[in-house]
């Protein structure tokens, strides 16, 4: 996949615009994204459930493991750095996707199943369109308002049920909603990004300019609790480290530039379905009625605001009054 993807940009002062694959090779890189990170909660459980791997270690590790492919790449390439307002969306996307996400849902995942994290989770397509509407301005209808505010409280809802009555959500809950705010910042800024800088590059530098935290955060674990596992558990964090840290987010992230984001976002509502399969079928996870209709009122909310806000328009900047026919004046500084 990366082949395809990793060509050399100029060095100039702005880089040039990167030709891109006709719209409807957004949605495919979408879905080649998503179908990557369904695997991603399932095999975090995998990682830390029995305890012989901290979630400090699952979450902060993988991130290193990736952070080497990726300087890695930008080397052999020869990316030219990010510039100028470029490193702190960088960061943005670090903070969210490297660093938030990975660490948050580790943690959470250690005392609560699979599927119910993957409800929970189900949240982030409407969190994306939030924060992207938020971002760029958009007008949006009373409808996205709507349908966002019930799937949050559709999956509040769930998380109490599930946690046994409306007074029983836990510490887990509130994880796993700060991740899903993380990768939702991240996801949106990430996808604007990628326009200017590339897709593989905006996540490769994120990765290579969050590594020294996730270096001595790794170092820290391993220090505290050197880690032992089986076979599965190995390979669970490699697929964490290799796919859902790098190449699902090339893919993804290639799609959000490609865009329509709107369209291409829709995609990541089929996530939640993907994730319950691979939990009921690695982890053998029963899917009861309160977790299917938990996360089908979840996914639904999603697809309302994420639809709803396809047709949403970049609010309009005031109009500037007309130059008078005066001698010009030399400009002030912007």
């Amino acid at each position: 996949m990366l082949p395809s993807v990793m060509t050399n940009q100029s060095s100039a002062i702005a880089p040039p615009p990167i030709a891109l694959p006709p719209r409807p090779a957004g949605l495919l890189w979408g879905l080649l994204g998503v179908t990557a990170f369904s695997l991603t909660v399932p095999l975090t459980r995998v990682a830390v459930a029995d305890g012989q791997m901290s979630p400090l270690f699952v979450g902060a590790g993988r991130a290193v493991v990736a952070a080497l492919i990726a300087g890695a790449a930008l080397a052999v390439t020869r990316q030219p750095l990010p510039r100028g307002r470029q490193w702190g969306q960088v960061a943005v996307v670090a903070a969210g996707v490297v660093a938030g996400f990975p660490l948050l849902t580790s943690f959470a995942l250690t005392s609560t199943p699979a599927s119910h994290g993957v409800v929970v989770i189900a949240l982030l397509p409407a969190a994306t369109a939030i924060v992207a509407v938020l971002r760029t301005r958009e007008h949006v209808s009373p409808v996205f308002w709507a349908a966002t505010a019930a799937g949050v409280v559709a999956a509040l809802v769930f998380a109490a049920l599930h946690g046994g009555g409306l007074g029983g959500l836990h510490a887990a809950d509130l994880l796993l909603l700060g991740a899903v705010a993380a990768a939702a910042v991240g996801y949106a800024e990430g996808g604007l990004l990628a326009r200017s800088l590339g897709a593989w590059q905006t996540v490769s530098w994120a990765l290579v300019l969050a590594s020294p935290v996730m270096v001595a955060l790794t170092a820290t674990a391993v220090r505290a609790d050197v880690p032992r596992g089986d076979t599965a558990q190995w390979a669970a964090v490699g697929y964490l480290s290799v796919v859902s840290m790098f190449l699902g987010f090339v893919a993804w992230y290639r799609g959000l530039a490609i865009g329509p984001m709107t369209q291409v976002s829709q995609v990541q509502l089929t996530q939640p379905v993907l994730s319950l399969a691979w939990a009921a079928v690695l982890l053998h996870e029963s899917v009861t009625w309160t977790t299917a209709v938990g996360g089908a009122a979840v996914v639904a909310c999603a697809g309302i605001a994420v639809r709803t806000r396809a047709g949403a328009t970049p609010r309009a900047r005031s109009p500037r009054a007309a130059p008078r026919s005066t001698p010009p004046r030399v400009p002030g500084p912007a």
